[in-house]
This record gives structure tokens, sequence and C-alpha cells, in this order.
């Protein structure tokens, strides 16, 4: 029996680890806390400044994301104007907080019209006193990118543009709720080339429903055409209230097929592999900042939006059916100036948790885990802390650093959450149990 199949039950997509511990995990904080206590004591001179724009074009059926395509015109007034709102209490709670890096993202931002996309600019780096060359990225879409649009996002800093196409294969993009047409994904993407943003990144997804090797390399190909400084490959996942069913093994074993046929592709192509999903190109270029993710630093804008201290992270209430996301969102667009200091849905880190979070953002890169730079900061090795790690076997390799082999990397989104704790693990379970 191989080390996955002993480890893993030979189920390779457990969970995808963009965030931990996740949203599911968070809980309602009683006391409620306040953003001034939280930050009291925290370095404020480097952070991550992210504004959320919840509105979509479509909700496409495998999002689970804080997002709704019942906006309108009406509510995204009603959301820029409280926007404002937040960000006003915000600097004024934090007056000294600098900013090295800042993100939109949703949602989708280019949903909002041009004056409402400048609007946003605006709160960042006006209102949150953000410096004109942040290094900003933004999350597009191919419906909503026009070349207005894009030429806004390249003239307000934007240094990175990320649209999400998932498949080139029109029927493809239709199975899971996507309407778009290959002449407007084309059309998207010159805007974006057009406006000499300098990251493009392009997001696809393998294992759609009659997604085949021969399809999956076509919408690869079409990807490489327009030279991307980046490109990451999403394995699609069923998730609790989506709008897709669940499927069985023959699916692990076709989108691990996938996974592995993408990355050599593109290894060949000649971008580096970052981690499982990240590819970049060797003329991309590097931005060079302060700031540290494993210091959790960000603040956060909008419904839906995380914001992170060393010692809570919090957010809104998670949310994804579309009834429960209007809900929340509509009971931010009413919240009054003090109600935007008022933290009510989070997690407290302990010390157990921030070694997790950073043995996940080292182990799934391909760089790897340091372990120097570990016990430095925990006081004593990784294996001391988590031995677990010795038991993936041929999927780790155990130095310096400690690195995920090839095969190790594929099985990423397993590893990940056999690492999360009891506590946050079982949070999370009662969440999707509800």
């Amino acid at each position: 029996m191989s080390t996955a199949e002993r480890l893993f039950g030979g189920q390779p997509y457990q969970g995808y680890a963009y965030s931990y511990p996740h949203k599911t995990a968070y809980r309602a904080f009683e006391p409620e806390l306040t953003v001034p206590g939280v930050w009291e004591r925290e370095d404020r001179s480097a952070l991550f400044l992210y504004a959320h724009v919840p509105f979509c074009f479509q909700r496409c059926a495998f999002c689970n994301l804080f997002t709704t395509a019942q906006g309108g015109r009406e509510r995204e007034e009603a959301y820029l104007r409280g926007l404002v709102r937040q960000a006003e209490a915000i600097r004024a709670a934090l007056p000294d907080a600098r900013f090295a890096v800042g993100a939109i993202g949703g949602g989708t931002p280019t949903w909002l019209e041009p004056a409402g996309l400048e609007r946003v600019f605006d709160v960042l780096h006006h209102t949150m006193g953000a410096p004109a060359d942040l290094p900003m990225s933004v999350e597009c879409s191919p419906e909503t990118v026009t070349p207005e649009k894009a030429d806004l996002l390249a003239r307000r800093g934007t240094t990175r543009a990320s649209i999400g196409i998932q498949s080139f294969v029109e029927a493809e993009a239709r199975g899971v709720g996507r309407t778009q047409r290959d002449m407007t994904v084309q059309t998207a993407l010159q805007a974006l080339r057009d406006a000499r943003i300098p990251t493009l990144n392009l997001d696809l997804i393998y294992g759609l429903r009659h997604q085949t090797p021969e399809s999956w390399r076509y919408s690869l190909e079409c990807a490489l055409e327009w030279r991307p400084e980046e490109i990451y490959l999403y394995p699609l996942y069923v998730r609790p209230l989506t709008g897709l069913g669940r499927r069985d093994r023959t699916w692990d074993d076709q989108r691990l097929a996938l996974y592995r046929q993408g990355a050599e592709l593109l290894q060949l192509a000649g971008y580096e592999q970052v981690s499982m999903r990240m590819f970049r190109a060797p003329w991309a270029p590097v931005e060079r900042t302060d700031y540290r993710c494993e210091a959790d630093g960000m603040i956060g804008l909008g419904p839906g939006a995380r914001s992170y201290t060393r010692d809570v992270h919090y957010s809104t209430r998670f949310a994804v059916g579309p009834s429960a996301v209007l809900d929340e969102l509509d009971g931010w667009l009413d919240r009054s100036d003090d109600d935007h200091l008022r933290i009510r849905w989070g997690t407290r880190v302990d010390v157990d948790e921030k070694r997790r979070r950073h043995v996940l953002q080292g182990l799934l890169q391909v760089d790897g885990l340091d372990r120097a730079w570990y016990t430095a900061q925990f006081g004593a090795d990784v294996l001391e802390h988590l031995p677990q790690l010795e038991q993936l076997g041929d999927l780790a390799s155990f130095g310096d650093r400690i690195v995920l082999t090839p095969e190790g990397l594929a099985w990423s989104d397993a590893i990940a959450p056999w690492l999360y704790s009891d506590a946050v693990t079982a949070r999370m379970a009662e969440w999707e149990q509800r």
C-alpha cells in the first residue's frame, strides 16, 4: 500500500487550504471584540490591505465564495457608501497603519461600473492612505472586463490582474454554470494585455464534467498563447451549498491525472511550479515588499473580507447559500460607523495554530519548510511539535528543509487537512453539517 493510500485513503482532494484556520472554523466572540483592541499591540508598519466586492455577473456552480449575482445598482451604491464608512471608521481607529501590498477581490471587482471601481481605489489610496505605488492585485471575469475598465486598472496602479477563465471549451464552462463565450474571453484577455498590467494570471479548472485529456490540453494551450506571467490550476471541488452533486473515486483519479498532465505541460513550456496550483513564467516580475504573511497583518474591508492579527482572525459571518449571503450583505449595509469597529465573528489563534499555519504556508510550496526558521520562531524543531510529518515517508524529503516530492505536492489537498488541529477540524465539520 502506498503512503498516500495508507494516510489518506486514496482521496487526494479533501480540502483547499487557502487560509488557516478556515472561515468555517470561525465562531461568535463572546464578548465581542473591537478593532482598536485587537490591533493595540500589533506592528502596523507593513500590512496587507484587502477590499472585498461581493458581486458577480453570475454565480458559478462550484463557487463557495461570499458573493451574489443579485447585486443590482441600488445595492452597489449602498455597498460603496458602506465601504467608505467602514474605511473612515477603521482609519480613524488605526491612523498609523501602513500598507505594503494590496488586493481587490470578490466576487468580481470588475462587475462594478467604472465609476464604482474608481471609488474602491479611492477608498484604498485616499481614505486608508495606501501609497500610489502599492503592489495591487485585482480579480476579474471575462464577462466584466472592458477596455475602459482594463485601462482604469492600469491607471490606478494595478500590478496583477487575475482572470477566472476556468475552461476555453464553452461546453465545459456551461457545465458549471458559466455562460461565457470564446469571443468574450478573447476580448477580455486582449483588453488586459493592451492595458500593459505587469502580471496577468489565468485561472483554469480541471475535473469538469465531460473534460478529457484532449480538451484539458486545448485549454492549457489556449492559455499559453497569451503568455501569462502566472497560471493557476485548480481542481474542481464539490462543496456544501453549491450547485454540484457529489462524485466518486473515478473522479479523484481523473483529477489527479489531469493535474499531472497540466503540471508537465506547463513545466515543458518553461513555467516554474511554485505550489500545487501556481505556475510562474520566467519573465514574470518579482514584487518585493516588506509584508510577511506569517506575521498575520491584514486589514479587510467589505462584507466577506477577512482581517488578521497575530492572535485574532475575524470577518463577517461565513455564508455560501444565496439567501444567507444576501442576509449577511444587507446586515453589513445597515451597520453604523460604530458597528464597523465591533468584531463579532472570528477565531483566536493560539501558539499551536500559529505553528500549524506556518507549516502549511511553507510545506505546500515547492521550496518547502525551512526548519531553522521554524526553530528560531517557535523554540523547537518542527518534528518535535508535529511528529506526524515523519509519516509522510516518500511523499516528502527531510533535511534542512522539509520538501514535498512531486507526488507529495500532488497530494497537497489531502496533506493540508491532515495537519489541521482537532479543534479546527471539529468546528469545520460542525459547520458543514448544518
